[in-house]
């Protein structure tokens, strides 16, 4: 016994002698916990706090309308915030954002369609907003919407709504809408007037139409190996008729729709408030005219977008999802003829249907770099062709080597 007692006193001791020396004795290992409930963001339910917004929306147009009632719905609903919204021209908007978020300032957020997401986000302008893409899949914001807010799997907008050219007509003079760009041709051989702005971006879609592709997957311009000659044939073509007039000025191509002096144009739904106050039930709206394709017009979001320098980007989300709910978009599609980028909102409006249509054989507007190349040589092409009566095929290789060269390809 006293061997017994002698040898654990003797374990004792230099069990205290190891560990006054460092060595540890074993522990057993932790019990397993809970694995931690996954992050989400801050629930912007609520607009609190001070929010800036830029819009660009026309002076007294539909869409102004639409906004200014969507806000001030949004200040009754939240007194305690303070919205400010504040108007800026078109063609300011994205350039002065840029200025004013480069120097460390500039709104919280602004409304525009996606021309320049790319290039935003390339400058380091526009707030991640990744986290909220549960919240709006959750709301039923198409995938298409949210894949146009988005570069390299983030997203950096909240997608309000799609935007692509379609025929306007008024029916009074156009009983059924040219479906093919030979219909287009002898309906205006026949009497009809047209009008069309004169411009890359809205005869972009007869692109398409004839077959041809502006960019590789590298970036490279290949319209002039894919059919881009004809497709500023077919613009010479319709140059040469005499009901046909191609303005410069989108005021003017406006004006003579809307005074019916022709009979159609292709715009976006932006003039829709407008077109309808001035030709009420004689207005309709149908896709572009395709040839062997289908017309595939620049097919564009709009959405908030976030600047990263906000102090408050909970609070300016909370005002975009306020803004793009269920109950806000119906104001957007009746008031202003949106197409709503939520797939809940049933259109009604064969009006809004037929740019919901449009867009659904549109090219989506590519987000590459190479795509900032493209406006000049292409729009001076057109010109060339149009008013100086240049050769279709020289003018699209020109117009092809010009984008490549600046954009090193």
């Amino acid at each position: 016994m006293k061997r017994f007692v002698s040898f654990v006193a003797l374990t004792t001791l230099l069990a205290l002698l190891l560990v006054a020396c460092g060595g540890q004795t074993a522990t057993p290992p932790p019990a397993p916990t809970e694995p931690s409930a996954p992050t989400t963001p801050e629930d912007p339910s609520g607009v609190t706090g001070t929010v800036t917004l830029w819009h660009a929306y026309g002076t007294g147009s539909a869409e102004e309308e639409a906004v200014n009632t969507l806000v001030a719905n949004a200040r009754a609903a939240y007194p305690d915030a303070t919205i400010n919204m504040l108007q800026i021209p078109f063609d300011q908007i994205f350039n002065k954002f840029q200025n004013e978020v480069t120097s460390g300032a500039g709104p919280d957020m602004f409304i525009a369609p996606n021309d320049s997401l790319g290039d935003q986000i390339r400058a380091g302008l526009l707030a991640d907003l990744t986290e909220y893409v549960p919240m709006l899949e959750a709301e039923n914001v198409s995938p298409t919407a949210i894949e146009g807010m988005s570069l390299n799997g983030q997203l950096y907008a909240i997608p309000e709504s799609f935007k692509a050219v379609a025929l306007y007509y008024n029916t009074s003079k156009v009983a059924t809408p040219p479906t093919t760009t030979d219909e287009l041709l002898a309906l205006v051989r026949n009497g009809n007037t047209l009008v069309l702005n004169q411009s890359a971006y809205h005869n972009f879609g007869w692109m398409q139409a004839f077959g041809a592709e502006l960019m590789d997957a590298d970036g490279r311009c290949v319209a002039d190996t894919t059919g881009g000659d004809t497709w500023l044939a077919f613009l010479q073509e319709l140059k040469a008729e005499p009901n046909v007039t191609f303005s410069t000025d989108g005021g003017q191509a406006d004006s003579l729709f809307k005074e019916g002096r022709a009979d159609m144009t292709i715009n976006g739904p932006w003039a829709l408030g407008d077109y309808r106050t001035a030709l009420g039930d004689d207005l309709a709206v149908a896709a572009m005219p395709g040839s062997t394709n289908p017309a595939g017009p620049m097919t564009g979001v709009d959405g908030f977008y976030v600047n990263i320098n906000s102090a408050n980007i909970s609070g300016a989300v909370a005002l975009a999802m306020f803004l793009t709910s269920a109950e806000s978009m119906d104001v957007y599609v009746n008031q202003a003829g949106h197409v709503p980028a939520r797939t809940d909102i049933a259109i009604e409006s064969p009006l809004v249907q037929g740019f919901a249509d449009a867009a659904q054989t549109g090219v989506p507007r590519p987000q590459v770099p190479e795509l900032s190349n493209f406006w000049t040589p292409f729009g001076d092409a057109i010109t060339k062709v149009l008013d100086g009566g240049a050769a279709p095929d020289a003018s699209i290789t020109e117009a092809c080597a010009t984008m490549n060269a600046a954009n090193n390809k």
